[in-house]
């Protein structure tokens, strides 16, 4: 019975698969988690077939699409997920009544202020411990959402003779704005509500409406001298790549049920290890536990971006081979992550759709330090924890000598292939380790806010301790 007591009380939400989480050993939430992206996918093929745009209405869709979404977060988070519509809301609020010239300001105050509250109350709900998947998770998208939307719509308006980047503005006029349905869906749809990745709202509406093929294509062949496979494809089918982003998931799950459990991050500070192990033991197994660390990643990414190809959205365009691709919102590439040369491409190819909004809200805006206040900015993001800061912060320096390095070295290592060569291995590694380095805190997340909380208590109770002895003293 303490079992059950104990294995229930790793998630916030529905406890119906217990007995799955604890035959298999896996933790309750992301049992959940995986059972409702499992159904999502199910669910996106359906949307496709049978409730397209030839037989359903953009209201129909959206509509569907939101109340799938709203059963997921509420299943897999319980009552937690009212904060979830409570920002929406809010937000929405904001975007309907505020002033057109500060809308994006008072939208991402609010929507930066609450996620930061809960990031707070998530650490006392979870007695200072993390789990896998929490609501902070579908809060950290929807703050990408709304203050994406906020500052597009700022732009539209600020420019409105300029509308080719922003998201839906077709006029000048006020009117323009979304409703409530739309925006809702937009949010809360079940392709992105718990993993994400944050996509345009122009480009998710017209996935809505069955514009998004049509128009990409349109769009790209408008902006290309040559073809462009417009008048190639017609409809390109999706399941090609949904079946190789679900190969990928398949492999990625492999290898986190065998390297990630082989060579555990936390090893990296056990005691014993710490202690007898030399130096370049430790820096090997580092090396290996970071990358060991990445599947679990990959898999929940890869699988988000296979949901919403199957659904019919994330067309990027067609080659002039006719090579059809379905990456337009895809939140990872991993040979980029894998063969990174530089810090910056490393970041370029991981997490990439919240590396275009930190650029969209943040560095592109900053007057002085973008670099900086964008690091500062994903911290805070990303919560509360000591680890996350230390992780942003240390990446601040690493970027700019990073940046430096390639500016001033690398074209002294242009001359042959084989000298270019040797200079790709060399940053590759360095590349490695800077990321070893950095991440290892954002990976500890739990470890370091214990031994945090450990030195606290331990000055905290030492302090009542010397008042008698004092007391005594004064007595005497």
């Amino acid at each position: 019975m303490d079992e059950l007591t104990t294995s229930s009380f790793k998630t916030t939400g529905s406890k119906w698969l217990l007995p799955v989480s604890d035959f298999f050993g896996f933790p309750l939430d992301q049992v959940n988690f995986l059972a409702c992206q499992v159904f999502a996918l199910g669910a996106s093929f359906w949307f496709r077939l049978y409730l397209s745009p030839q037989f359903s209405s953009p209201v129909v869709r959206h509509a569907v699409a939101t109340l799938f979404g709203l059963s997921f977060v509420i299943f897999c988070f319980g009552w937690y997920a009212v904060h979830i519509s409570v920002l929406v809301m809010v937000c929405y609020r904001i975007l309907v009544t505020a002033d057109i010239h500060n809308i994006h300001r008072y939208t991402m105050i609010m929507a930066v202020s609450y996620l930061a509250v809960c990031q707070v109350s998530r650490v006392f709900i979870y007695n200072y411990g993390i789990l896998s998947t929490d609501f902070s998770g579908p809060l950290m998208i929807i703050t990408q959402k709304t203050t994406m939307l906020a500052f597009q719509v700022h732009d539209g308006k600020e420019c409105p003779g300029d509308l080719s980047n922003v998201s839906f503005f077709l006029s000048s006029t006020s009117s323009s704005k979304p409703s409530l349905i739309e925006y809702l869906s937009y949010n809360l749809n079940f392709l992105s509500i718990l993993v994400g990745p944050c996509s345009h709202y122009k480009d998710y509406i017209d996935f809505i409406e069955g514009r998004h093929v049509q128009r990409r294509l349109r769009r790209l062949s408008a902006s290309n001298t040559g073809q462009n496979g417009y008048d190639k494809v017609s409809e390109p089918s999706p399941m090609a790549a949904v079946t190789r982003k679900l190969l990928i998931c398949g492999v990625c799950m492999v290898l986190f049920l065998t390297l990630t459990k082989a060579f555990p991050v936390t090893y990296n500070v056990d005691s014993h290890f710490v202690n007898e192990a030399p130096f370049l033991t430790r820096l090997t197994y580092a090396f290996f536990s970071i990358q060991a660390a990445r599947p679990k990643f990959y898999f929940a990414w890869t699988l988000a971006d296979a949901i919403n190809n199957a659904a019919g959205y994330g067309f990027k365009g067609v080659d002039e081979a006719g090579q059809v691709s379905w990456d337009l919102i895809s939140n990872i590439s991993i040979w980029g992550i894998e063969t990174a040369t530089s810090f910056k491409k490393f970041i370029d190819n991981w997490n990439i759709q919240t590396g275009v909004w930190l650029k969209t809200v943040c560095y592109d805006r900053a007057p002085r330090y973008p670099t900086a206040l964008t690091f500062i900015l994903s911290a805070l993001w990303h919560g509360v924890y000591p680890g996350y800061y230390f992780t942003f912060i240390t990446a601040i320096p690493i970027t700019l000598a990073a940046r430096a390095v390639r500016k001033n070295v690398r074209q002294y290592f242009l001359s042959s292939h084989p000298v270019k060569l040797v200079y790709d291995v060399v940053t590759w590694a360095a590349t490695q380790l800077c990321i070893c380095y950095t991440v290892m805190p954002f990976l500890l997340l739990a470890v370091i806010f214990s031994l945090l909380a450990k030195c606290v208590s331990l000055t905290m109770t030492a302090q009542p301790q010397l008042q008698p002895y004092n007391n005594n003293v004064k007595r005497k």
